[in-house]
């Protein structure tokens, strides 16, 4: 990739074939959008179903490549780009995970760029067990791409809100899976001053509520903008130094929604 701006955009799509199918759809936001590269989250397809939902992007020159979920019709996560990815790798070294299609990496000349979608997980459940395997093993990923030096963005879902500003109703989530105490104690060591990763649009926006970038299809949540920041781009700190913008692209109104998600984009200075 060239030594230009790079504008990568995240956003978990709730659903390949649904998100495609919608009229002002994400089709419609790819052909919009000025990202260079996009991260997608719960995908829900196959390759094969994720290249046919995508076929009209392909055609207008967007590249994937993706990590297909074991489970049918569950997780998946893929990166699109501009241009070819120069390599890429599926999961970040746990077995257990290695086929739940929850994490993809691809090197773009001397970036590289991870789309992750990590577990929702459910207090007091096996399911929040499985979330917090994954939360132990991704940290120890996370502390091996510092080490080997290379500049790295993770985007993605990561299923938890670090702070009281980053959900409206933080009050009503303390026993949620998302808001847990040991969550987010979490966050505070993926973003210590010392790990050598950044929360990239908490930099940019600095100590405000939001900018959410997930709310509930249920009740007025979106109208409100009664929001989950659970969204995130973390750069190693070089790479999060360069960033010169970050905006969530909430939609206009609930009826034009086609994720419950809305992408979250920066630009980095190349």
């Amino acid at each position: 990739m060239s030594k230009s701006d790079l504008t990568v955009s995240t956003v978990n799509i709730n659903g390949v074939r649904a998100a495609t199918k919608k009229e002002h759809g994400l089709l419609h936001w790819l052909a919009d959008t000025r990202a260079d590269v996009v991260c997608l989250q719960e995908v829900r397809a196959t390759d094969a179903q994720l290249h046919t939902s995508l076929a009209p992007a392909v055609e207008d020159g967007w590249h994937i490549v993706s990590a297909e979920p074991e489970q049918k019709g569950r997780n998946g996560v893929a990166i699109l780009s501009r241009v070819p990815a120069d390599a890429h790798r599926i999961g970040h070294g746990d077995p257990e995970f290695a086929a739940s299609g929850r994490y993809i990496e691809a090197d773009f000349g001397d970036v590289t760029v991870a789309s992750l979608y990590l577990p929702s997980g459910e207090t007091d459940t096996p399911r929040q067990d499985e979330k917090e395997r994954f939360m132990d093993s991704f940290a120890e990923h996370m502390g091996r791409t510092v080490d080997a030096g290379r500049a790295t963005v993770v985007c993605g879902d990561w299923n938890i809100a670090h702070t009281e500003r980053d959900l409206k109703n933080w009050k009503g989530n303390k026993k949620s899976s998302g808001f847990l105490p040991n969550e987010r104690a979490w966050l505070d060591t993926i973003f210590a001053d010392d790990s050598g990763w950044v929360d990239v649009m908490r930099a940019l926006h600095g100590d405000v509520d939001g900018p959410y970038s997930w709310w509930s299809y249920r009740g007025k949540a979106f109208d409100n903008d009664a929001g989950w920041r659970i969204d995130y781009h973390v750069a190693t700190s070089g790479l999060a130094e360069s960033a010169t913008t970050g905006v969530v692209e909430r939609a206009e109104s609930y009826d034009t929604r086609w994720s419950d998600h809305a992408p979250v984009t920066v630009t980095y200075a190349r």
